[in-house]
């Protein structure tokens, strides 16, 4: 039977102090509600279901890059309950099992997910709980049992008698399946009978009792997985465990990590056995690392592919491809499909932008190469630049193999510099340049002599 996750992504979090909704506050590389859709999708949802509510355009418009993903709006929120209902009615589910879960609940594991469903996927019962026992359960809604096991209701902290606070130490931290048949039968059957006149899915538990269904608790020992997000100090310590999390596993496939604690990898990213990543790297998006790479100090890249051997020294990479036994930085920015070929060099204070750099080919420092295709073996001296942008159009700058271009040059595109050829330091090159040629544009040199010392005396007099 098809399984579909809800996930309660509607609320304002006033705790945040933010013009976002909270759900789009990253946790490393991702807003908290694609954490939970990915594990939703891991866990083997087939559709996903976000309720939105509050800033609903910019959860949609972020949602609408996950195709798997469909959004349904509460414009008035009733509370939980109410949210699941407008869920099922709007998405129209109607077969299998389903999960709520909460958008800000970024790091529960797909094979707790798993778990939790299958109680309810098996028939042995029409909902079931996800349960832990903290050491402090002060604050969270305690579960009562029957003799056989099966959860009889919820109570909330304010409800409890001092007996219950002592005795009931299990507790719902929000994670529910639901056989959706039941679920649908029995749901507007919720009242708002309460303090807060809002309709809450932990009634359902006395609900599908009345109605003689059996409700499971699966438990769980793991309560980071279980944690919120309601403040930006709660969003940092989440952070924090699911940093510590990535590079707990980096480290077990044999990538060294020098400083753990300043070390930030997002989800998706994969790095090669024996790379070493140097404190303050952050690896984004995408990413990819070879093996054998030195990645870092201060780096971070996004989206970017890199091979194998290629040393990465204070580099910003986005959207790019380098390859093997490539060395950048230290202080480089690659950026706007920017590939650098195998064994290239891109020095200190350096920007490529849309750019292909040949193998073996040289961009040592203080250089800006944009909208340019460059071949093998080529060097380019200090202060060069691809006069690219003419004020409407972006244009291309052609270098050949094996092109020597001097210090301080400013090549005006569209141009080429073809194969071999020389290019004199201080040239501006407005022209085509043929192949084996050397292109040389300089003023005249000017000399006159004791000219200093004559204006110095000038400007005394003068007074």
């Amino acid at each position: 039977m098809p399984m579909t996750a809800i996930i309660l992504a509607a609320g304002e979090g006033t705790r945040m102090k933010s013009r976002h909704p909270k759900v789009m506050h990253k946790l490393l590389d991702r807003p908290l509600v694609s954490w939970v859709t990915r594990a939703a999708r891991e866990a083997g949802a087939e559709r996903i279901v976000v309720v939105v509510g509050c800033g609903a355009d910019e959860v949609r418009a972020h949602l609408a890059g996950e195709k798997d993903v469909e959004c349904v709006e509460q414009t008035e929120r009733l509370g939980t309950g109410h949210a699941v209902r407008v869920a099922l009615e709007g998405a129209d589910v109607r077969e299998g099992q389903v999960l709520v879960l909460n958008g800000d609940g970024p790091l529960v594991e797909p094979e707790t997910l798993r778990r939790l469903v299958a109680p309810v996927a098996s028939g042995e019962a029409a909902e079931a709980i996800l349960t832990w026992t903290p050491a402090d359960p002060f604050g969270y809604g305690r579960l009562e049992f029957d003799a056989e096991g099966s959860v009889t209701r919820i109570i909330e902290q304010k409800d409890c008698t001092p007996e219950q606070a002592e005795r009931l130490t299990a507790c719902n931290p929000g994670f529910y399946a639901f056989d959706v048949t039941q679920l649908r039968s029995h749901i507007g059957e919720l009242s708002t009978e309460n303090v807060q006149h809002e309709f809450y899915v932990t009634d359902m538990v006395e609900i599908l009792r009345s109605h003689g269904e059996r409700v499971a608790a699966v438990h769980t020992d793991d309560a980071d997985e279980l944690l919120g997000v309601n403040s930006r100090a709660q969003l940092a310590q989440l952070s924090a465990i699911a940093r510590d999390r990535i590079n707990n596993r980096l480290m077990a496939e044999g990538v060294t990590i020098l400083d753990p604690a300043t070390t930030w990898v997002g989800p998706d990213v994969t790095v090669g056995r024996d790379t070493v990543l140097l404190p303050m790297t952050m690896l984004w998006g995408t990413t990819t690392v070879g093996e054998e790479c030195v990645v870092g100090p201060n780096t971070r890249l996004t989206n970017c592919t890199v091979g194998s051997g290629v040393s990465l020294e204070e580099t910003v990479g986005v959207d790019v491809t380098i390859e093997d036994d490539v060395t950048c930085g230290p202080r480089c920015y690659l950026r706007g499909g920017a590939h650098v070929r195998r064994g290239a060099h891109v020095g200190t204070h350096v920007e490529i932008k849309n750019s292909d750099i040949g193998e073996g080919s040289k961009v040592p420092h203080l250089s800006y190469i944009g909208d340019c295709t460059m071949g093998s073996g080529v060097n380019i001296g200090g202060g060069s630049i691809t006069c690219n942008y003419d004020g409407v159009h972006k244009n291309r700058t052609t270098i050949g193999d094996n092109v020597f271009v001097g210090s301080d040059t400013m090549m005006v595109a569209p141009v080429t510099i073809g194969d071999g050829a020389l290019v004199g330091a201080s040239s501006c090159v407005t022209r085509d340049v043929p192949a084996d040629a050397l292109y040389l544009e300089r003023a005249e040199q000017r000399i006159v002599e004791g000219y200093a010392s004559r204006r110095l005396e000038r400007l005394k007099r003068e007074a």
